[in-house]
């Protein structure tokens, strides 16, 4: 799925203000900065966008973040149980569950042509009745913690109606902006639930702890029993609100290098 980048200067000049500016404004819940999206939509022409949280093996989406949004929207509300009926099937649709490839950037017409599409399942019983008949997906690699499951993506979607396709420029922009969108979503995480501050101990542990050191190693390390490593573990998962060492190192390091 690997294309040559291509945009011109005046796309890059556009580019380069998008990821440039900063955004005071917060989505509703989870997701990106609704202006960034409506910059996003601007160089890239679609009717509807989508960001959404996906868990292929429970069949089901954690949350949907859309422009146009509510009774504005294109028609998918309700529509869940058809669309995971023919998910498995639909080539494009299923392509990130199936390869696990959470960085490239896809659409319908590199699976289908024009009449394959429209004879497919999903497209019959599920895009036909919202009107939508093209696709440009990425997904946010770096939105979901290590410990997520197999199967588990954040994607976003970029639909148009009838008429032309997305363009090998409309892939060039999105790829071009593909890790901005990927470290705002984590920004706007941070901002939303800020990370409970740590004293310099449970920092020092931690670090050792994002290391890999096992308990033993760390009481070496830092001069103190074992018990006592692990009570400072407890009483970091308590501030952190997490329960185990992967979710304490993720929640206190998030976007950073431990």
């Amino acid at each position: 799925m690997t294309t040559p980048i291509r945009a011109s200067d005046r796309d890059l000049r556009a580019l380069a203000r998008i990821v440039s500016e900063d955004r005071a404004d917060l989505p509703d819940g989870e997701g990106l900065p609704p202006s960034l999206l409506a910059d996003l939509m601007a160089q890239i022409r679609c009717d509807h966008l989508s960001l959404d949280s996906w868990d292929s093996g429970r069949q089901t989406v954690w949350f949907s973040q859309e422009i146009p949004s509510g009774d504005a929207g294109i028609g998918f509300e309700g529509q869940d149980e058809v669309y995971w009926e023919n998910h498995r099937d639909c080539q494009p649709c299923s392509y990130t569950a199936r390869t696990g490839d959470l960085r490239s950037i896809i659409k319908c017409s590199d699976f289908y042509s024009a009449r394959q599409w429209h004879s497919t399942g999903m497209y019959t019983d599920f895009y036909r009745q919202t009107g939508m008949e093209h696709s440009l997906m990425v997904c946010l690699p770096s939105a979901l913690p290590p410990t997520a499951g197999p199967g588990r993506y954040l994607r976003l979607d970029l639909n148009r109606g009838p008429g032309p396709d997305f363009s090998e420029r409309d892939r060039a922009v999105l790829t071009l902006l593909a890790p901005h969108l990927d470290q705002a979503y984590l920004d706007v995480q941070r901002r939303r639930r800020p990370v409970p501050r740590l004293t310099p101990r449970q920092k020092d542990l931690l670090h050792l702890v994002a290391a890999g050191h096992t308990n033993t190693q760390i009481a070496r390390r830092l001069g103190i029993s074992e018990g006592t490593v692990r009570t400072h573990l407890e009483n970091i998962y308590e501030r952190l609100q997490v329960s185990s060492r992967t979710a304490a190192v993720t929640r206190a390091f998030a976007g950073r290098v431990a």
